[in-house]
């Protein structure tokens, strides 16, 4: 498994134009094959912050993704109005909280 987590800023002033164009990237992208989770939470309004959290079946589905014409949109669209620090993660053995 893939997990993508990190933050996302932008100029508050966008930041309602974001979260309306990333809520419409994140309905098409749970449909997509390998999608395990995709989600995004506004964690400071008047910083424009947000943490985004992705799970992905492996690398293939998430590079799908990316690939996809609507993620290169919202790229192309935001990309030079945003900060990101984003990373992913290999997970091998995934199990509940309070397992050992």
């Amino acid at each position: 498994m893939i997990i993508v987590t990190g933050y996302v800023q932008v100029p508050p002033s966008d930041l309602k134009a974001f979260t309306r164009d990333l809520a419409d990237l994140a309905e098409a992208a749970r449909e997509r094959d390998g999608v395990m989770s995709y989600d995004a939470a506004v964690v400071d309004p008047s910083r424009g912050r947000l943490l985004v959290m992705e799970r992905w079946r492996d690398q293939q589905a998430l590079s799908a993704h990316l690939a996809a014409a609507d993620t290169i949109a919202f790229v192309t669209r935001w990309g030079q109005r945003l900060s990101a620090d984003i990373r992913k993660y290999d997970a091998t053995r995934e199990r509940a909280l309070a397992d050992a």
